[in-house]
């Protein structure tokens, strides 16, 4: 479940960035909590409640990283940064050795979103 600070527009960012579907809301007065779903894969939002669940702006840190798996990394990645996403030091490239030296081919990158979360995007690749 991923702590925003504004369950709303969080909702609302989730469908533009990435294609989201809203599976229920639950709506107490500006406290939201919603299943989502990308692609089949569902997972929860909740607007903070401190101490309990905190967001990131709240807890100064990024508190959650989202493995995104997608057949077209480059587009979603774009389409999350033209709805408000941060593209920073992430851009898709190839990547991965592994501890053992050993090694795997995807293509991955990263964006942050409004409340705080780092969303990495990728692609296994057959080679």
């Amino acid at each position: 479940m991923l702590a925003v600070s504004d369950g709303l527009a969080a909702i609302e960012f989730y469908k533009k960035a990435f294609g989201a579907e809203e599976l229920w809301r639950i709506d107490a007065g500006g406290s939201v909590v919603a299943g989502m779903s990308i692609d089949g894969a569902e997972f929860f939002l909740a607007s903070e409640n401190p101490p309990n669940t905190s967001s990131p702006d709240t807890a100064g840190t990024t508190t959650v990283r989202v493995e995104l798996f997608v057949d077209d990394p480059e587009a979603v990645y774009d389409r999350a940064v033209a709805a408000g996403a941060l593209a920073g030091e992430r851009p898709i490239k190839r990547t991965h050795p592994t501890v053992d030296g050993s090694s795997f081919s995807m293509i991955q990158g990263g964006v942050g979103d409004p409340f705080g979360h780092i969303w990495l995007i990728g692609k296994f690749l057959d080679e």
